[in-house]
């Protein structure tokens, strides 16, 4: 049977090294001896070289003394235990050696049944160790199987409200997660999921979960993120990186495109600390419940606006013609839905557009005018003061002063 642990027996009198080896049933211990060894050089050099679990140490040896090779092997090789056999009744040296941690201090001539029992003890302690850590593996290796679940009912429990703040940062270290405040918070919400007389059966509302997930994660790929459900069926997102702009629309065409559902995406931003982050995601969740009222021509119209506003001809007309509808009909729908005109739509999603330029970029006014969707400059700084209050200029000085 293959030995459980490994000794060397370092001692400068062969005599001593011969005894100790024929003194022992090793077989019985678990143990074998490694090496022999005269000096405290060749010892270290073996221990550095080999898997020597347990020790045998002179205090006097030449080249490196006992003490000196475990202080060096202390370090070197935190798992090696070691027993001094000293010929030697010194206060001094069984006090440094005790320091070191050592298991046991024997004065020559040695007693076969002290060191037997002193090696059955330090067999009995490594074989704890191995039983302890071979647990805490078998902990860290169901947890890491879990982490992904563990992320998703903590990230849950979080935007309910039910965390505190040095108990969250204490969970997102554990979860391998950023311990900084979110940059924003998302919610998608689809009718077939949330529906109480839904005829569909549970596991395709599973599979359509699931799916809407993927479509969502790849999407947001590469930036930090969680995706988890609430307990009212939606699908929520944590992300610490900011996502691309239109992030949202871009979520509901795709679900839309591959799985033939409509869904409702929406993303806030957290602007302040981790306390606030339960209040971003209650406001993102009503806005999508505010918006699957919406009639599809109206979601429709706002996706489009949100991808063509930087379009300077981007019109009702051009709209309304893209949508299959009369430019009449659609600026009734959105008056009726919104309570705003198509113009006014158009001009807030440009204006949004100039104030992220102008607080994230040093571009000049003119090249912020028409990526903003305007063709004149000026045009543009009479649209950014009358819905801003201020002018480009004065709005950015403002922002760097902040």
């Amino acid at each position: 049977m293959k030995a459980r642990y490994q000794v060397v027996i370092a001692d400068d009198e062969p005599i001593i090294r011969e005894g100790i080896r024929d003194a022992v049933n090793w077989e019985e211990l678990g143990m074998s001896v490694l090496g022999e060894v005269e000096d405290g050089e060749e010892a270290l050099e073996l221990a550095l070289d080999k898997a020597v679990d347990i020790m045998l140490v002179d205090m006097n040896m030449p080249f490196m003394d006992g003490i000196e090779l475990i202080r060096r092997l202390r370090s070197e090789r935190p798992g090696c235990r070691f027993v001094v056999i000293s010929g030697h009744d010194e206060f001094a040296f069984a006090q440094e050696a005790l320091r070191l941690g050592v298991e046991d201090y024997l004065l020559k001539p040695m007693d076969p049944k002290q060191l037997h029992s002193v090696l059955s003890r330090v067999g009995h302690e490594l074989d704890e160790e191995r039983r302890h850590d071979h647990y805490i593996k078998l902990a860290s290796e169901q947890i890491d199987r879990n982490i992904p679940l563990l992320r998703q009912r903590f990230c849950q429990e979080w935007m309910e409200g039910l965390m505190a703040g040095e108990d969250i940062v204490e969970k997102l270290d554990f979860l391998r997660l950023p311990n900084t405040v979110p940059a924003q918070i998302g919610v998608i919400r689809w009718p077939a999921v949330a529906a109480r007389e839904s005829l569909m059966k549970e596991n395709d509302r599973q599979l359509f979960l699931f799916a809407a997930e993927n479509i969502s994660s790849e999407l947001l790929a590469p930036l930090r993120h969680v995706i988890f459900h609430d307990q009212n069926g939606l699908i929520g997102i944590c992300l610490w990186e900011e996502a691309p702009e239109g992030v949202g629309a871009v979520i509901e065409r795709e679900v839309g495109r591959y799985l033939n559902i409509a869904v409702q995406a929406y993303f806030g931003a957290v602007t302040d600390g981790m306390s606030t982050v339960p209040e971003v995601y209650r406001s993102c969740r009503e806005q999508v419940y505010r918006e699957s009222r919406l009639s599809p021509l109206v979601r429709r119209a706002r996706q489009l606006i949100g991808e063509r506003y930087a379009d300077p001809e981007w019109t009702l007309e051009a709209a309304a013609s893209r949508l299959q509808v009369s430019p009449v009909y659609l600026s009734r729908v959105l008056k009726k839905e919104l309570h705003t005109s198509f113009v006014s739509l158009v001009s807030s999603a440009r204006i949004a557009k100039a104030v992220r330029l102008l607080d994230s970029t040093s571009l000049p006014m003119h090249e912020i005018a028409l990526l903003s969707g305007y063709e004149s400059q000026h045009y543009f700084s009479t649209a950014f003061k009358k819905r801003m209050g201020v002018s480009p200029n004065q709005y950015r000085k403002g922002s760097a002063a902040k």
